[in-house]
């Protein structure tokens, strides 16, 4: 009897499967640090993500990631005095999209523990990546590098091109946890640090010139609590990464 239930229980573990991808949604709060920003999480806007992830194994996967929520701002939150804006009550709403490409690695192995010896459930994780920006400025954009002087005031130079794409570095921590055997709920924070100044409107507001890939560039964190689902299983009579 025993060794009958020893091998049922053999039998499990061997049909058990691991999985190849995850796709699910979410929701994400997004808030903007930039000129404009006095806090972390001042002015934290609600929004919509979609990811993919390709699991590479149980200690890492890529995750593809889309998020659209909008980002806001005011200059009269910040503790900066400008220039040329510090009275002009300057204000953005911008609709913002993001797209990234992030590497996770999982502190210890992730999974039901039967499709995987000494797997668990819960894992906290740390993330590194690539993604693109792009933001819709309501109004334009604004130079305060390039000008004219009108009298006592600068008058910055007025783009009426709306649209600002750039590229942006997403760096990340957050948890997972598997829910059942193909669902997973994951929560993180990532900052996405963008190679552009103008997410918010306004271009070099101190008018002082700067160099450097990072240097005086806006950015802005995504807090997303996210749902998957596992797809593609792998062969169950396989071998299983170990």
């Amino acid at each position: 009897m025993v060794l009958m239930l020893l091998i049922a229980t053999t039998a499990k573990a061997q049909d058990d499967v691991e999985y190849r991808m995850e796709l699910g949604g979410g929701v994400n709060l997004t808030a903007y640090q930039g000129d404009m920003s006095g806090s972390l999480f001042g002015n934290a806007q609600v929004g919509g993500s979609v990811l993919f992830r390709a699991i590479l194994n149980p200690r890492s996967a890529v995750r593809f990631g889309l998020g659209i929520s909008k980002l806001k701002g005011d200059v009269s939150r910040a503790d900066t005095r400008f220039p040329d804006i510090s009275d002009l009550h300057y204000s953005f709403s911008n609709t913002m999209a993001d797209l990234s490409v992030t590497y996770e690695y999982n502190f210890f192995p992730y999974g039901t523990g039967r499709d995987y010896r000494g797997a668990k459930r819960f894992t906290p994780f740390i993330s590194l990546g690539l993604g693109m920006t792009y933001v819709n400025s309501k109004n334009g954009t604004y130079d305060y590098s390039k000008g004219h002087e009108a009298g006592d005031d600068f008058v910055p130079e007025h783009n009426t091109k709306k649209g600002v794409v750039t590229g942006n570095v997403p760096i990340g921590v957050g948890v997972k946890y598997k829910l059942g055997a193909r669902t997973n709920l994951s929560f993180d924070w990532h900052l996405h640090i963008s190679f552009s100044d103008n997410l918010d409107g306004v271009d070099d507001p101190y008018r002082i010139e700067s160099t450097g890939l990072f240097k005086n560039t806006d950015c802005y964190s995504m807090l997303t609590l996210a749902l998957t689902y596992s797809l593609s299983p792998k062969c169950s009579t396989c071998h299983k990464d170990r």
